[in-house]
């Protein structure tokens, strides 16, 4: 069994630091929530994802209190929906998920997707800054910025992202998003990465679990590490979460890398595109 110390950290543009793989908890039932994040926490997950939009965040919370291991050791990322950008929407909804998560001070706090048809995440911003200079939160960041999202933020904005969370796995790699936030101090972020499943069955990933005698999961998420991402698996299954977190104890070759890197397409993309998508992520 791994504990937390086993997982590295990384620093973010603030000086705060987050476990470098964490627990995603999309579409995990809000009842089955909290006995997911107390296995992963018994397991030696101290980094949590959670959303607004996954209408969960009451069980990340309760698991945090639960589990006796202190507050300042779980790192607990939460998001903004996109129906509630706009500064007083987003300080309004920042207090409601505060409340869901029962914390005093959420550690990382992304605006969820850009909606640049809605054309507020500059505006959300600010309010995230007063949030950051208030104390309300730990850091501030993104999920699904493009490049040309990122460049408006910045040029617009006092605070730089810490965290630009994507969709990131071997056959979608997204490079240029990727080295647009790396340009500006901004850490990658994957979620999925594991091309929800997909990505496990390519050849090159196959045959270089069997040279190394661990698992295709474990292939893809020690390229993750070795490319210095942050990565949230996302799993309910207690034995699927401890492999997910034994990344450590081996290292893919140079040429190994190589041969995952080349798997990407620019097609790859799983889930919808930032720039046109819309939705407020608010049930019907």
């Amino acid at each position: 069994m791994n504990s937390a110390t086993d997982i590295p950290s990384v620093t973010l543009n603030n000086g705060i630091e987050i476990p470098q793989v964490g627990l995603g908890v999309f579409q995990v039932p809000d009842n089955g929530t909290q006995a997911c994040v107390e296995t992963a926490i018994e397991l030696g997950y101290r980094h949590i994802d959670t959303a607004a939009a996954y209408y969960n965040e009451e069980g990340v919370g309760a698991a945090v209190r639960a589990t006796g291991v202190p507050r300042d050791e779980i790192f607990v990322t939460t998001k903004l929906r996109n129906g509630d950008q706009g500064y007083e929407n987003a300080l309004r909804a920042f207090e409601n998920s505060r409340e869901a998560l029962g914390l005093d001070v959420v550690d990382l706090y992304l605006i969820h997707w850009p909606a640049p048809g809605r054309d507020l995440y500059v505006e959300t911003w600010r309010a995230f800054e007063k949030l950051l200079a208030d104390g309300a939160v730990r850091a501030i960041g993104v999920s699904n910025f493009l490049p040309e999202h990122i460049d408006r933020l910045v040029s617009e904005s006092n605070v730089v992202p810490a965290v630009n969370q994507v969709e990131l796995h071997p056959t979608f790699r997204q490079p240029e998003t990727v080295e647009r936030s790396r340009a500006n101090g901004i850490v990658p972020e994957a979620y999925s990465p594991l091309g929800q499943g997909a990505d496990l069955e390519a050849p090159a990933v196959v045959r270089i679990a069997n040279e190394l005698g661990v698992t295709p999961g474990q292939v893809v998420l020690r390229w993750q590490v070795q490319h210095g991402v942050i990565l949230i698996p996302k799993s309910v299954s207690p034995e699927r979460m401890a492999t997910n977190i034994d990344l450590f104890s081996f290292t893919l070759s140079e040429a190994q890398m190589s041969d995952i890197n080349a798997l990407h397409t620019p097609d790859g993309r799983i889930g919808s595109d930032p720039a046109t998508a819309a939705f407020t992520q608010f049930r019907n």
